[in-house]
């Protein structure tokens, strides 16, 4: 009678694969298998940010049409848009959320990078949401730009949100808020350009992001009308230290540091020892 017994070596092997939480969740995967999952993931996203791009785009077009004029009158039936508060009010918020979803997205990519994160959450999930934070922080971005052009007080026009330093309200902060948005679109652009461009060049890319933070804080800041507010001030402020903070933890500590080991697929080869009874 032939059985299949396993070494103490091969035990042990079988155990770490199975508590081994911290493998890459890819090790165990052909490069073939890999390469595959990775496209697919990407254009995934590309998608993704393509159909909110191209959202965003038609709806900037159709408010300037007369379609948009008769669908502004449906939404004034339904949600009494016609009042200067509720566009402007909407706008405000996109902003705020814009700039807190920008900050979360630094403040993670920048723990991510000091391996402080490495202890308690896997590689692959604090890449994925620090991802997953930059597109919503677009998203916002685009909503607070859209219907910024439908508030009826201070009405913007397309080149006026697309082109810095020449809108009527605040040119400098204005504009500089503008840079910061387009910015915040090429590093996130360098997410599925990696393999692409190259890690260093990504690298480089990638630091613009705490440039975009930056100049988002100053527009925020300067040109927003929340600014007066005691809840504004701390949110600018307690966000900037924490960058701060992060930045100087990355610069003196985390970028000597050595990520943690992790296993390689070799290590769970071994053969399996038949032994014939």
């Amino acid at each position: 009678m032939a059985g299949t017994n396993l070494s103490p070596q091969d035990k042990a092997t079988q155990n770490s694969r199975m508590a081994g939480w911290r493998l890459d969740k890819e090790t165990d995967q052909s490069p073939q298998d890999r390469s595959s999952h990775s496209f697919i993931q990407r254009a995934r996203w590309l998608l993704v940010v393509g159909l909110g791009l191209l959202a965003s785009g038609i709806a900037i077009l159709i408010a300037n049409t007369p379609l948009g004029g008769t669908l502004g009158y449906l939404a004034n039936i339904l949600f009494k848009t016609d009042t200067v508060q509720a566009f402007w009010y909407m706008t405000r918020s996109a902003g705020l959320m814009a700039y807190f979803l920008l900050f979360l997205s630094s403040a993670w990519g920048l723990a991510v990078s000091s391996k402080i994160l490495d202890n308690i959450l896997h590689r692959t999930f604090t890449y994925d949401f620090h991802q997953f934070l930059s597109l919503l922080a677009v998203g916002f971005i685009f909503l607070h730009v859209v219907v910024l052009m439908m508030d009826q007080y201070l009405p913007f026009s397309i080149a006026q949100v697309l082109v810095p330093f020449i809108d009527p309200y605040r040119p400098l902060w204005v504009g500089i808020g503008i840079i910061s948005f387009y910015l915040t679109i090429l590093v996130t652009i360098t997410f599925y350009l990696r393999s692409r461009i190259g890690m260093k060049t990504f690298r480089s890319i990638h630091g613009l992001s705490l440039v975009a933070y930056l100049g988002s804080t100053v527009h925020g800041f300067f040109s927003g009308t929340d600014s007066p507010l005691l809840a504004t001030r701390l949110l600018y402020i307690g966000s900037f230290l924490v960058i701060v903070f992060l930045t100087s933890y990355w610069f003196l500590v985390g970028r000597n540091r050595k990520p943690l080991p992790v296993k390689s697929s070799s290590a769970t080869s071994t053969p399996v020892r038949r032994v014939v009874n």
